[in-house]
């Protein structure tokens, strides 16, 4: 190389000549480097439309077939009750009260027709047939599709709320006979199963009604929400995943909306059928990887005429060249690195999806383990009563009191049915209750539930300050679970109160338009009313609680139709306020009475 410089030191236009070359090159790459991205970016462009396009093309073809799939089963659903309504059997068992063979009719006519279910019910709205036979002898009188069926002697369509398990459709029709309505058939439509089919094909399908409300969903949190709730109900992307997510879908349209943090185009069409809409949400990924695999063509033939490019140049000067070589190999470096970091990244992956997988085993395990706690602490107190009644009965029998000692084994018998009665309503929290419901005077489960504490309140000494009205507060609920409400309020006043001075706590009930029962300690309060109420969350001491008693009571609260509050005092301690209906015959005295 120095030889070379030698040789052109004599020629000073040569040098001159060799700069404007370089600046032609350079000046040429430039302008080709811009070309190649300006191409790339016009095909990003240009592909990610028709492809977009094309996938929404394809969704609306697929809506369309949902909705006549919809439209066909509704309409086969239809002409079911119809035929029914004039069934000889069906007419004859209502007028004979006959029902010992309608519902095997009714099972054969749901296996013929593959309907939901059918009810047969007579004119008081009590379920006399039915493919379920657990529903026969229940009242559905209040239902809407009894009541407009009885209203119309037509084929009545009507929706309603299926308890856990979505949305039901029925047509309903009443059974005439000689100008006489004898009875309603209710049949339902089998439209569930579409879910189960959307969920293995589309990212997201809803069906809405004339409402706007979610009916059909293969989202089961978004069923009874709007369309707009459903969208918030997900989680939004933070900063960092709106920037992920910009860079590896630079160049797709602006989304319509956000799933699980993925930008989702919405297809929307309409269901000639009572003003309903159906809404699908597909993802970007197939519309990025077609494109992606164009561009990658693409790339690589540009990359292709590059190097040729390079090579011819190379030719002319031998160290452009030789640059041009020690470019290629850190272009080779750098795509190593890429394929070692990618399958880095694949291997990475799968180590998580195993991980998930056993945190998944392990939270299970986990749960399995707090309610076997939750069972242990919930039977601690029967047992220390029951402790304490034979403690008393061997005394009583000792001074030959028989029957005072009798009455303290009534008392265990009691106690132990209560225990088996609370092993039953642990199951609660992830049951809703279904169990017969009774007047319940809401003083005298106070006072059965003081008794069931009297052996811990007595060995803690804490003050028990009762106001209490002088007559009856009737409330509908069970009673076995109201006191169980009550204990759980009173043990955690209780341990509240642990590290006071002079423990104390007030049991109010107040009467109104509810019946309102005010437990309050002393205690230090409630650092997080927010998360007070969520299962395994406890301030307690690992071994001492498990989260578990709120949220059971706060879930047996709700199943009488009531609400379980919480807040602190202005003067300290924690409040916790338990709401109740009153019996609308129930005629609570206004008086009120203090025992300490």
């Amino acid at each position: 190389m120095p030889e070379r410089v030698a040789t052109a030191e004599p020629n000073l236009t040569e040098p001159q000549g060799g700069l404007r070359r370089r600046k032609v090159l350079q000046a040429s790459a430039a302008g080709a480097l811009a070309l190649a991205m300006a191409v790339i970016w016009l095909t990003n462009s240009w592909l990610t439309e028709r492809f977009s396009e094309t996938t929404r093309v394809r969704t609306e073809l697929r809506l369309a077939l949902y909705s006549g799939n919809i439209i066909s089963e509704l309409q086969r659903t239809s002409v079911v009750p119809l035929l029914l309504a004039r069934d000889p059997v069906l007419t004859s068992a209502l007028a004979t009260r006959d029902f010992s063979k309608t519902s095997a009719q009714l099972i054969s006519a749901r296996e013929d027709i593959a309907a939901a279910s059918i009810r047969l019910l007579d004119t008081e709205g009590r379920v006399v047939a039915a493919t379920n036979r657990n529903l026969i002898g229940t009242s559905l009188a209040e239902e809407p599709f009894f009541v407009e069926a009885l209203r119309s002697r037509e084929t009545i369509f009507t929706t309603g709320t299926r308890q856990g398990t979505g949305t039901e459709f029925d047509y309903s029709r009443a059974l005439v006979t000689d100008g006489k309505v004898t009875g309603v058939i209710v049949v339902e439509a089998e439209l569930s199963k579409f879910e189960r089919s959307w969920a293995g094909i589309s990212d997201a399908v809803a069906v809405i009604d004339s409402d706007g409300r979610i009916i059909l969903t293969t989202e089961p949190k978004w069923r009874g929400l709007t369309m707009e709730e459903a969208l918030e109900a997900r989680s939004a992307p933070t900063a960092i995943q709106r920037a992920l997510q910009a860079t590896a879908d630079w160049a797709n349209e602006p989304p319509d909306a956000y799933l699980s943090g993925q930008a989702v185009m919405r297809t929307e069409t309409r269901i000639p059928f009572r003003g309903w809409r159906m809404v699908a949400f597909t993802t970007y990924e197939s519309v990025r990887e077609k494109v992606n695999a164009v561009l990658a063509l693409e790339i690589m033939a540009l990359a292709i005429l590059l190097a040729a490019g390079f090579y011819l140049v190379s030719r002319r000067a031998r160290v452009q060249s030789l640059a041009y070589r020690r470019e290629s190999a850190e272009l080779r470096q750098l795509n190593a690195r890429l394929t070692r970091e990618i399958a880095e990244r694949e291997r990475v992956q799968k180590d998580l999806a195993v991980a998930e997988q056993t945190l998944a085993q392990s939270s299970k395990l986990a749960a399995l383990g707090e309610m076997s706690a939750a069972v242990s602490h919930e039977l601690n107190q029967p047992l220390a009563a029951m402790k304490t009644y034979l403690a008393g009965a061997r005394l009583l029998l000792q001074r030959t009191r028989v029957e005072e000692a009798l009455s303290s084994f009534q008392r265990i018998d009691d106690l132990i049915e209560r225990m088996g009665a609370i092993t039953r309503q642990l199951k609660s929290y992830a049951r809703k209750g279904g169990e017969a419901f009774e007047p319940v005077d809401l003083r005298a489960a106070i006072s059965s539930a003081l008794a069931m504490m009297e052996p811990q309140l007595k060995a803690k000494t804490v003050k028990i300050t009762r106001l209490l009205p002088r007559g009856q507060v009737m409330v509908m609920a069970d009673r076995i679970r109201l006191e169980q409400v009550i204990i759980n309020l009173l043990r955690n006043a209780l341990d509240a109160t642990k590290g006071q001075k002079d423990p104390e706590i007030e049991l109010i009930l107040a009467t109104g338009e509810t019946a309102v029962l005010s437990v309050r300690d002393n205690g230090p309060g409630i650092s997080d009313l927010e998360k007070l109420f969520e299962p395994f969350w406890t301030t307690k001491k690992p071994g001492e609680g498990t989260g578990l008693g709120l949220a059971i009571s706060s879930s047996i609260v709700n199943d009488f139709g009531g609400r379980l509050t919480a807040h602190n005092a202005e003067s300290g301690g924690a409040v916790f306020e338990m709401q109740l209906p009153l019996i609308s015959d129930a005629r609570p005295a206004k008086g009120v009475k203090a025992a300490e």
